[in-house]
């Protein structure tokens, strides 16, 4: 498979010549989603989800589907009637390809005087995992790209380290950085790389808005 980055969190991921995007929201380019055959939504945040782009998605190809929680789908579902289906933790389905098993429930704890609102990751083909807006490690499950939000109003760096040790994958990519300097892409880099306190055997690499890999 091919995986492009996109803006902030959402990633571009092509096999057999069919395209599956996740989450272009408002840090992603506009059209970001347009080309995709399935589209999938981690959770309602603006920075993941963006109706507008969704939109302009679905009425370039008319046979994509998007695949989200309830608290995204009741937004659109109306505008697409048949193309919007709402998924929870533990379904497992087929879309573009790919197979994709939903892990996780909740967002990450922002403060606790901000209400957690439901949040999933997906795993596809049971190698590539991208967990949204949360630290969920996929429960007996081997992982060999972990999609990894570096940064956000809800995470420190021990937390994302913890978290690569726990999955376990052979590489882990950066998301989650819009909000990122120059400068703090290096620091992340030397702290996730040799040079930091270890990610017992991951690779961790950092693609930039457009670039591409061949997992």
């Amino acid at each position: 498979m091919k995986l492009t980055k996109k803006g902030h969190a959402c990633v571009r991921i092509e096999k057999d010549g069919q395209t599956l995007v996740i989450d272009p929201g408002a840090f992603s380019e506009e059209d970001a989603a347009v080309g995709a055959d399935a589209i999938l939504v981690t959770h309602e945040h603006f920075d993941h989800f963006n109706e507008e782009r969704l939109r302009t998605a679905l009425d370039a190809n008319p046979a994509a589907q998007i695949w989200t929680l309830r608290s995204v789908s009741h937004h659109i579902s109306a505008a697409f009637p048949g193309r919007v289906n709402t998924i929870g933790e533990g379904d497992s389905f087929n879309a573009a390809g790919f197979d994709i098993e939903v892990h996780g429930q909740l967002h990450a704890v922002i403060h606790p005087d901000i209400p957690r609102i439901t949040n999933v990751g997906y795993l596809l083909d049971g190698a590539l995992f991208h967990p949204g807006d949360a630290l969920t490690v996929p429960a007996g499950r081997r992982v060999d790209t972990l999609m990894l939000p570096v940064h956000a109003p809800w995470n420190k760096f021990a937390e994302i380290l913890d978290y690569v040790r726990a999955v376990g994958p052979r590489r882990a990519i950066d998301i989650h950085d819009a909000l990122l300097s120059d400068v703090a892409h290096t620091v992340y880099g030397r702290m996730l790389g040799p040079e930091g306190p270890g990610t017992e055997g991951a690779e961790h690499l950092r693609l930039i808005p457009g670039e591409s890999l061949t997992l």
